[in-house]
């Protein structure tokens, strides 16, 4: 502490300081979880509150659920949390019973990954993690009921993860009901003979337990099955496409990412297609977000075709069967399963030197192939690439509607995650295809009839054509002419010719895929699956739940050469042999069963948290029905009911979301939950960057530590460049909240935050500018409290005209801020309040001072309480009721109106805010300046906007 400093601080012994505000935050933290001020009633159970406290209106507030980083949190983390943490409170002030709490999303590959490189077991190390942080957040005083808290990793809560998988297994979407139920009930129609078993001439009861589960496997919403899956030697596991990046690369380690076929768990998200994409209309979330998940789930309508191809068919999906005519090759996926039945032992006769790749053998150059392929990313693939690579398989298919043979290729810019895996490739009018075609001298057909002069021949063009206006040529056999016709009327003649004759069917195609449920890793919930000697998949019952996750000593998955794609996972669950072979009885005797050893991914605990605060101690259902109903039930204005407010980075968009919604819908269709949807009003906040310096190689120095002078920036001796990024350790630019509450208070940090900007956009952070709010606090003290004595200040004395009228205009506009989260426009209204009372000079009004205390408790509740209980009362500011504006002070008296002639301002009137048009065009037209600058010229026209502008045309 300066000298300064000391002096000031020894001639006001009560000034607000740093170490004032941290006793004072300190002692209504504890006040307050003494008291449970922040404890939401529910309308029964063990949670249950007055009947006054559930009648009010109900108000469920959210924030994405924080990962417990064991390098804690840096000033950008709490953004959000300090953002709903004020609006949870003035919704309380405004009569509403809230719902704000918070849990921690505690699995996953991070905390396993440190634990694997320090040897501390997951759980301790996570636990640690999570202490750390409900301390860090504790001190920002936030307002959450703590009874309601938990984490993903706790049993009692993964338990409930699990039972929702098995209703999930034990569950078939039905088409014409369009919901879920259960998979009983689909049995049950098989044993009667109602519904015929797919696909074979035997009765239900003919089939064997495997045969009979094999069944229900193409209809279960969680189903196992040899998928195509991102595979990373290096970390040891599959991940999902989110984990993986644009180069194809791990997100967590930048290991080489592989395509390779495993069993694995998956979600049939697909059959919620629809619903997914109907339901987002009537939600209250950001159109970005909403397109973002539209473009994810990607319905488009067109045509399946088989392509007969020997014994086999290929089937495509086509947009444009229209175009069928102009297919003269395919295109497989190098992982699609027909490849490997296709392909012959010899290149047929006058193969193309180019479509070999320069293999002596078919099977030589596909397996080639595929290697490459496999070493790159989805998104690699997709890229439009200026070489275009592919081989043959040495087979043919026959194009449908022509009878022509057309040979097949693999090409890595078709994927087995869209459509069928196969495309008909019409290279004259697909820029891919043309390009494909022109690499490989492969034959082109033009059947759109160009509008741009370019002719028929593509063999002259420079691209292809695609055009959905021009008319339909070159496309008919002895049965069917599409020429003349426009594109809409061709794709229906030609979809109905191909279903009249059983070689394909209008359809519509999605881009979303089921969900790979599976991870190769210990820190995750196990599935509560066994598998029987014949492989079969059996459920646990609910009395076997929670399969807890065992104490191992080798928790780390097998890893591998990083570039060596052959490779196979080796799960850390399946070295523990005692936990994998276990007898069980299942209802039919006790037998031996081998447990899943996949866990499942971090996700699953995220996809119902929000269902779990309201009920949080329940151990014998899912959640109490009343409770859900109550909090998150459907209303006016929420047909799908859902959380009222969910605060969180935009970067989740689509895929926690998306599978949160997922899980809702099941939930709902087998009457769980009253609620389709999780989450009603979702808000995006932006993100706190900070200046990230980097020396000469591009290494990042300490931003602390770094200089700016003389026009630029120093870090021992060296200059430095600085460039705006995010905030965090590895970058060493990380402001703890720690370190700017121990110098200013954690009030001066939750208003800092608070009116940096819109709260959803990203914002600088300058540690310099911190102070501009700590004054604020210091002034709205002096404001109420004797810097010297420690008494309060105030007069019970009614405030002046021009006090009343700020006091009700700050009163107005900062609630509507408040409530439309606009927290720094109502800082700023504050700020203005306060500093009208300081420049006023003498004792401010009680009735002022009570009301700004109100006003502020919100943004800054802890010198708020304190203030409060200076100013004679008992009770806390959390409860209380936010001020309420007297309309008569919040109209000005008068407006300034302006008055321009041709367009330049001739006066400035002081009117009434209620003055007529007319009665302000006569004030104009008789003001002396007016008058003097129309110069006895004549009028043609006088445009009047009451009450502030009036403009008039002279003659």
């Amino acid at each position: 502490m300066s000298e300064t400093n000391s002096a000031a601080e020894t001639a006001a012994p009560h000034r607000y300081t740093a170490a004032m505000a941290a006793e004072i935050e300190a002692r209504w933290q504890d006040f307050w979880d003494a008291d449970g001020t922040y404890e939401a009633a529910n309308p029964s159970g063990d949670l249950a509150g007055e009947p006054a406290e559930v009648a009010r209106p109900k108000k469920f507030i959210m924030d994405m659920f924080p990962y417990p980083s064991g390098a804690g949190l840096h000033v950008g983390h709490p953004l959000g949390y300090i953002a709903t943490d004020v609006y949870a409170r003035h919704q309380r002030m405004t009569g509403h019973n809230v719902l704000h709490t918070l849990g921690f999303d505690a699995f996953g590959l991070p905390a396993e990954q440190y634990a694997v490189q320090t040897g501390t077991h997951p759980r301790v190390s996570t636990e640690a993690n999570i202490e750390n942080m409900k301390a860090q957040l504790r001190r920002l005083g936030l307002g959450h009921d703590k009874r309601r808290s938990f984490a993903t990793i706790d049993p009692d809560y993964y338990k409930w993860t699990q039972w929702i998988f098995l209703q999930i297994f034990n569950s078939w979407y039905d088409d014409e009901a369009k919901k879920a139920r259960p998979i009983a009930e689909l049995i049950a129609r098989f044993e009667s003979g109602e519904r015929s078993v797919p696909g074979s001439t035997r009765a239900w009861s003919e089939l064997s337990a495997a045969e009979r589960a094999d069944v229900l496997s193409e209809y279960r919403l969680a189903y196992a099955s040899d998928s195509p899956v991102n595979w990373c030697p290096g970390l040891g596991t599959v991940l999902a496409n989110e984990e993986v990046t644009a180069d194809g690369r791990s997100e967590r380690g930048n290991y080489p990412v592989f395509k390779a076929k495993l069993r694995q768990w998956n979600m049939r998200i697909t059959a919620y297609a629809d619903r997914l994409l109907e339901d987002l209309d009537a939600l209250d979330w950001p159109e970005a977000i909403k397109l973002q998940q539209r473009n994810w789930i990607g319905r488009s309508e067109g045509a399946r075709v088989d392509f007969p191809v020997g014994e086999d068919a290929i089937t495509v999906f086509t947009t444009r069967p229209d175009t069928l005519f102009g297919a003269t090759y395919m295109v497989l996926a190098p992982e699609h399963d027909l490849v490997d039945s296709i392909v012959p032992d010899a290149w047929p006769q006058g193969t193309h030197a180019l479509w070999t790749g320069g293999h002596a053998t078919p099977s030589l150059a596909v397996d080639a192939y595929r290697k490459q392929a496999a070493a790159k990313s989805d998104v690699e693939r997709q890229a439009d690439a200026k070489e275009k690579t592919g081989v043959f398989t040495g087979a043919y298919a026959v194009n449908p509607v022509s009878g022509e043979q057309v040979p097949v290729f693999i090409a890595d810019y078709v994927l087995m995650g869209y459509g069928t895996g196969a495309i008909m490739a019409v290279p004259a009018h697909d820029t891919r295809d043309f390009a494909f075609a022109r690499a490989f001298d492969l034959p082109m057909r033009c059947v759109v009839e160009p509008t741009d002069g370019r002719g028929t021949d593509p063999a002259e063009w420079d691209d292809a054509f695609d055009s959905y206006e021009a008319k339909i040529i070159a496309s008919a056999n002895d049965d069917v002419s599409l020429n003349g016709l426009g594109v809409v009327e061709a794709k229906a003649k030609i979809t109905e010719w191909l279903e009249g004759r059983g070689i394909g069917e209008g359809t519509i195609n999605y881009r979303l895929r089921d969900w790979l449920f599976s991870r190769q890793r210990y820190w995750g919930e196990p599935f509560p699956i066994v598998y029987d000697e014949d492989g079969v998949a059996h459920a646990l019952p609910e009395s076997m739940l929670p399969l807890e996750l065992p104490e191992v000593d080798d928790y780390a998955p097998r890893t591998f050469d990083p570039d060596d794609a052959d490779t196979q996972p080796e799960t850390p669950l399946s070295r523990n042999e005692d936990w994998v072979n276990v007898t069980l009885d299942l209802g039919d005797g006790p037998k031996r069963y081998r447990r899943e050893t996949n866990t499942m991914p971090n996700w699953a605990g995220s996809c119902w948290y929000e269902l779990r605060y309201l009920d949080p101690h329940n151990g014998d259902k899912l959640v109490d029905q009343d409770i859900e109903r109550y909090w998150m039930g459907p209303r006016e204005g929420m047909p799908h009911g859902g959380v009222d407010l969910y605060v969180g980075g935009a970067e989740h968009a689509v895929l926690h979301l998306l599978y949160a919604r997922f899980w809702s819908k099941i939930l709902f269709d087998l009457g769980y939950v009253s609620s389709a949807e999780p989450f009603h009003k979702l808000f995006n906040q932006g993100m706190i960057q900070a200046f990230v310096y980097r020396d000469a190689r591009g290494i990042a120095v300490p931003a602390a530590e770094v200089e700016e002078r003389d026009g630029g920036f120093w870090y021992q001796g060296e200059k430095v460049s600085r460039v705006l990024g995010k905030m965090g350790k590895s970058l060493k630019n990380a402001v703890t909240p720690d370190e700017i509450c121990a110098e200013y208070g954690a009030d001066t940090l939750r208003l800092y935050e608070m009116a940096m900007g819109p709260l959803d956009v990203s914002r600088p952070w300058d540690t310099r500018a911190v102070v501009g709010q700590y004054r604020l606090l210091q002034r709205l003290w002096r404001n109420i409290v004797d810097e010297t004595t420690g008494e309060t200040t105030v007069v019970d004395a009614e405030p002046d005209e021009d006090t009343l009228r700020a006091l009700h205009k700050a009163i107005d506009g900062v609630g509507q801020d408040m409530a439309a989260m606009r927290f720094n426009t109502a800082i700023a209204k504050i700020t203005e309040l306060n500093n009208h009372l300081t420049k006023s000079g003498g004792a401010v009004s009680r009735s002022v001072a009570e009301r700004l205390v109100l006003l502020v408790a919100p943004l800054a509740p802890h010198i708020a309480e304190e203030l409060w209980r200076r100013l004679g009362h008992t009770d806390s500011v959390v409860h209380r009721d936010f001020p309420v504006a007297d309309p008569a002070y919040v109209v000005d008296e008068t407006v300034t109106c302006v008055v321009q002639i041709k367009g330049k301002v001739k006066a400035r009137l002081e009117v009434s805010p209620s003055i007529t048009d007319a009665e302000l065009e006569a004030l104009a037209l008789a003001d002396p300046a007016v008058v003097a600058a129309l110069g006895g010229a004549g009028i043609r026209k006088v445009i009047a906007r009451a009450p502030k502008l009036v403009n008039i045309v002279p003659a």
